[in-house]
């Protein structure tokens, strides 16, 4: 009964609009009040989920990449893009997609990605003839590589909740990151032929060396970090402060795009998204709780395992459910709330954690990109003012490919284990 009653209010508050940790957090209030339990359990439960080393380390990478972007990386990323593979068949589409896949070693967020990039790119595609609803369908796509490729945040929220070394899991993105985007350049190519999308002239190998010293120094923050957390040099939380050290220095001196008083206004921005984020883990961690103390996270191991133990079977099953819960839950939230009980069901089966890790997290940033509850369709769709039909409509060529990434990522182990096996024998 009781359980029938949380279920109640999370679908109803969801389906009326509210943002996820209200969802999360008013469900979980009428839960306890219904079971004659004090409230005060959710500031514990919020506490003890949000009181980890691991997690300090979102909001610096956060702050990290804002002062990037705000010293003036977005630009120069783009120009580095464009003159890499402007000239391809769909040459700004084309940009698109790499341009995220190099910003992904800055901001770790898909969000971030969608609404910088797309700010710019969106506008630039629409005024060279491509249709609005197609640029920004492929905007919401491209930018799921951001949490793949490292740093990333869900991981480091995967960190923290398993025991899962960040760094293994950093490296594990990269292959899986790379082939998101190649797929999802491939389909572009594929779609600019048939739709006859322009291309961008050949800017010669000046403008290549130009644009690349431009965008060096973003390409080396992501450096920074993997070699620094690989070589045992420094902790995640650690690098993500370097990398504020490194922004900052790039962008008021290097740059010269960042002045000094920015960083107040970019201080702020990003302690109020790294504590929207924090907040949805508390949140998430009280819910997680109830969940546990009705015994749902084991009714769902015990039916996958019921169901087989074939661990070819059991990634699908993983997998449909979690394209199931990504069309209608946030990321984090999903995460925190799964991830536990998913990965003793998968190590039950001898499926590697990192593994199992690379692929849920794979899947749930592609939920990012479907309806109803995609937040970058929603950011996109908002840029390019079209509406969720339409955008909704342009980018399913895209989700067909990020799903034939997902499966080669999930049943082909050596994608995501080699890199973390050499680095870390």
């Amino acid at each position: 009964m009781l359980l029938t009653l949380l279920a109640v209010v999370f679908v109803v508050t969801l389906l009326a609009g509210f943002p996820v940790a209200v969802v999360l957090g008013l469900s979980s209030a009428v839960y306890l009040l219904a079971a004659g339990l004090p409230l005060a359990i959710i500031p514990q439960k919020m506490f003890s989920g949000m009181d980890s080393f691991v997690l300090l380390s979102i909001p610096a990478f956060i702050l990290a990449g804002n002062l990037m972007n705000g010293g003036g990386i977005t630009d120069r990323i783009i120009r580095f893009a464009n003159a890499v593979v402007g000239h391809v068949r769909g040459g700004l589409a084309q940009t698109n997609v790499a341009g995220s896949m190099v910003f992904a070693g800055i901001s770790g967020t898909a969000a971030a990605d969608a609404a910088s990039l797309g700010a710019v790119l969106i506008p630039g595609m629409q005024r060279a003839g491509y249709p609005v609803s197609f640029a920004a369908a492929l905007t919401a796509a491209a930018s799921t590589v951001g949490p793949i490729i490292p740093p990333s945040v869900p991981m480091i929220i995967v960190g923290s909740l398993t025991g899962i070394s960040v760094g293994q899991m950093f490296l594990a993105g990269a292959v899986p990151g790379v082939m998101l985007g190649v797929g999802m350049m491939i389909t572009v190519y594929i779609l600019s032929i048939r739709r006859n999308f322009p291309r961008e002239s050949w800017k010669g190998w000046g403008e290549l060396w130009q644009a690349f010293r431009g965008a060096i120094w973003a390409l080396g923050m992501t450096f920074l970090i993997l070699f620094g957390i690989v070589s045992g040099y420094f902790t995640p939380t650690e690098a993500a402060v370097i990398a504020v050290l490194y922004a900052a220095v790039v962008g008021l001196f290097v740059y010269k795009g960042l002045a000094w008083r920015d960083i107040p206004r970019l201080i702020a921005e990003s302690a109020i998204a790294g504590a929207a984020i924090m907040l949805l883990v508390g949140f998430a961690n009280v819910f997680g709780w109830i969940l546990t103390a009705e015994r749902v996270p084991q009714a769902i191991a015990e039916w996958l395992l019921g169901a087989t133990r074939n661990p070819f079977a059991i990634i699908i099953l993983i997998n449909l459910l979690l394209i199931v819960v990504g069309m209608f839950m946030e990321t984090i939230a999903a995460l925190i709330i799964l991830t536990p009980p998913l990965l003793a069901v998968a190590s039950g089966v001898g499926i590697d954690p990192v593994h199992f890790a690379t692929f849920v997290i794979l899947n749930l940033m592609i939920g990012l990109t479907t309806p109803p509850v995609g937040v970058c369709l929603f950011i996109c769709a908002n840029i390019a003012k079209v509406s969720l039909a339409e955008i909704s409509r342009a980018i399913w060529p895209f989700l067909v490919c990020n799903f034939i990434v997902l499966a080669l990522v999930s049943f082909i182990p050596a994608l995501s284990l080699t890199l973390p096996t050499i680095f870390y024998r």
